[in-house]
């Protein structure tokens, strides 16, 4: 098989599965991940004869995608904010629009040694992008999920960044009483309704418990993260929290209520209401 085969026959499998630009981009993804190829090498080397295991793989990967698995479980590894994260389905694959979280974050606070905490880490995307993005920032991430921690653990060891991990439920009362310069989420915010919009690759594979909110409890998890941060970021301490587009001002209103204040709504690179924030004032 060449390399031209392999594209034709990704092309032609996967074809009504996914649009014709997905199957590009996971094109691209597979040549690197498993030949360590660019793009470009895929133009110049489509004549080449590809070694045996790649076909072999090929075929698993083509029958995997055919049932709607995202291939970032596939090949247990996902990009985010410009490295590579180990990822199976005990964790959210993470969004590009948390990228953009991340970069807020480190854009809005410069200086260095600040006590930062992520609440529902899951794979740890946004711990370790922080703990290396910012100054001698002393990061702490937490979640339920046993297996999530093992796998945030090791992505940390393996991008050779150092984040405390910690086993807590921001729903119960034992979250740490320790007081933070940023408290940072992107917890469960998809309702239960809306399940029948949603695409096989992400109904039928992500954990449910890291997307999924009651349709009568949408703020499930936004009024404990603020009254936590209420109670606990230091004066001038910022909350930065991702949302559900829909739902800019019930997550507004809720941290109004917690006493926090200059909260603002933030877009994402789609126009949608993405994150909000909010600072704990001197006058709490």
């Amino acid at each position: 098989m060449t390399t031209q085969d392999a594209t034709s026959l990704l092309r032609n499998q996967l074809s009504g599965i996914m649009p014709p630009r997905e199957i590009e981009a996971h094109t691209r993804v597979i040549f690197e991940e498993v030949l360590r190829w660019r793009p470009v090498d895929i133009v110049m080397r489509e004549k080449e004869e590809l070694p045996e295991f790649f076909t072999t793989k090929l075929d698993n990967i083509i029958t995997r995608l055919k049932r709607h698995e995202p291939l970032q479980y596939i090949l247990g590894t996902g990009r985010f904010h410009g490295h590579n994260f180990h990822l199976t389905p005990a964790v959210l694959i993470p969004r590009p629009e948390t990228e953009q979280l991340v970069d807020m974050i480190v854009d809005q606070n410069p200086q260095s040694d600040l006590q930062v905490l992520d609440i529902g880490t899951g794979s740890g995307c946004i711990a370790i992008s922080l703990a290396r993005a910012m100054k001698f920032a002393q990061v702490t991430a937490i979640d339920i999920s046993d297996e999530a921690l093992a796998i945030a653990q090791a992505n940390a060891t393996e991008l050779k960044t150092r984040v405390r991990f910690l086993k807590h439920d921001i729903l119960g009362p034992s979250a740490p009483s320790q007081a933070w310069d940023i408290i940072v989420s992107n917890p469960p915010y998809v309702t239960l309704a809306e399940q029948a919009t949603m695409e096989r690759n992400v109904l039928d594979w992500e954990p449910h418990q890291a997307l999924f909110v009651p349709d009568d409890d949408p703020m499930l998890y936004y009024r404990p993260i603020a009254s936590y941060a209420s109670r606990t970021l230091k004066s001038g301490g910022r909350l930065y929290l991702e949302i559900n587009r829909m739902m800019a001002s019930q997550v507004v209103l809720t941290l109004q209520q917690a006493g926090l204040s200059k909260i603002e709504v933030h877009i994402d690179s789609c126009g949608n209401n993405r994150f909000v924030t909010a600072m704990k004032t001197n006058q709490q």
